[in-house]
């Protein structure tokens, strides 16, 4: 199961960390203290006899530095640190947090749609917190659900932008760091490795929200809070966006149990471009509907009568409803999700090959993507 929603509730006026009062603790404090206030006087009561039971002693005290080396995770997370922030959100109904991060130095901010996204609808506040503690009111720059992205702006210069990966070089065990503020912990750090590439993850809270990610998959903690964040790379470059998590079920924690996932830099930078310059970004289709209920492996066209969109790329080339695409480009469909990502993490005029299956024969077109209509 998926947890999208990986902005943090505010916290409760105890804060968890805070050690409980109660009678036994404090008979527990009493009893040390009036042990080590025994201690004490026994020493006062020999140095007060006139005798020294112990040696006159020379203690050496040397200092020693710690060298960090720049690609160190401690290396790494003071110079990308300055440039993540933390996200809180409040509206009529309540609030939230999560993270981001700078990709401008005059003040663009990239986070999840998710994470702002009740505020932005409601008119509520979104507050934007830097490292060193300073906050500024954001403003929505441009958001898009289906890639669960949003781009804030906040009135500060020379700020620190991070610098951005390739995460289409990123390979599976290679290792990460995911920054952010989970549970509304600024600055918290954590280390992983990417466990997995093109997974599809489906995240939303509701049709019009769902988001479709051909995420990457790591073991670096991440949990309520971390969304929006930065995944870095062992030399402090973004690859991705931290963004879901999965879960056990209701009945479990939805904390971190290892599964994270983030959306690829790659697709967040072109994403977070087209949001900066139109307000609102697109994203490629082949022009037809999928059967949810088709159980087998591969994604059904509709049988329908919107199964093919009229004047699509895949009315063009002739794809028919009932069809059963089973690879694209290469590359295995099992689910329609697996369609929908793949195809989304493509340009609008790319070319692509499908593979289908028609009353058993195996047959394939190639078409171009065109841009979904908004």
């Amino acid at each position: 199961m998926i947890f999208p929603r990986q902005k943090s509730a505010q916290p409760a006026t105890n804060a968890w960390w805070q050690a409980p009062t109660s009678s036994k603790s404090s008979k527990g404090s009493l009893v040390l203290i009036a042990l080590l206030a025994g201690s004490l006087g026994g020493f006062l009561g020999v140095n007060a006899g006139g005798g020294s039971p112990f040696r006159d002693v020379n203690l050496v005290s040397s200092t020693s530095t710690i060298e960090r080396a720049p690609d160190s995770v401690a290396g790494i997370a003071q110079r990308v640190l300055p440039s993540v922030v933390s996200i809180n959100t409040r509206t009529v109904n309540g609030g939230g947090s999560g993270s981001g991060f700078v990709i401008d130095s005059s003040g663009y901010i990239l986070t999840n749609n998710h994470v702002i996204s009740d505020a932005a609808q409601s008119g509520g506040k979104i507050e934007v917190s830097l490292n060193d503690g300073s906050t500024y009111i954001g403003k929505v720059i441009g958001r898009d659900a289906s890639f669960d992205l949003a781009v804030l702006k906040i009135d500060a210069t020379g700020l620190k932008a991070l610098q951005f990966g390739d995460s289409d070089k990123i390979a599976v065990g290679d290792a990460v760091i995911a920054i952010g503020s989970p549970l509304g912990l600024s600055g918290t750090v954590t280390t992983g490795i990417i466990s997995a590439k093109d997974r599809a993850v489906t995240t939303g809270d509701s049709s019009t929200e769902s988001s479709f990610i051909n995420a990457l998959q790591t073991d670096a903690a991440i949990n309520p809070g971390n969304s929006g964040g930065p995944l870095v790379d062992a030399t402090g470059a973004v690859i991705g966006i931290n963004s879901a998590i999965a879960s056990l079920g209701s009945s479990f924690q939805a904390g971190s149990i290892g599964l994270g996932f983030a959306i690829p830099i790659n697709q967040g930078r072109k994403i977070a471009d087209q949001l900066i310059k139109f307000g609102v970004a697109t994203y490629p289709i082949v022009g037809i509907s999928l059967d949810s209920n088709y159980t087998g492996v591969g994604a059904q066209i509709s049988k329908s009568g919107n199964g093919i969109l009229p004047g699509s790329p895949a009315q063009k080339a002739g794809l028919k409803g009932g069809d059963i695409i089973i690879e694209i480009d290469g590359k295995k469909i099992n689910t329609p999700e697996e369609l929908v990502v793949s195809v989304r993490s493509k340009n609008v005029g790319d070319r692509v090959t499908l593979v289908f299956m028609r009353d058993g024969a195996k047959k394939s077109v190639t078409l171009i993507l065109i841009a979904a209509k908004k």
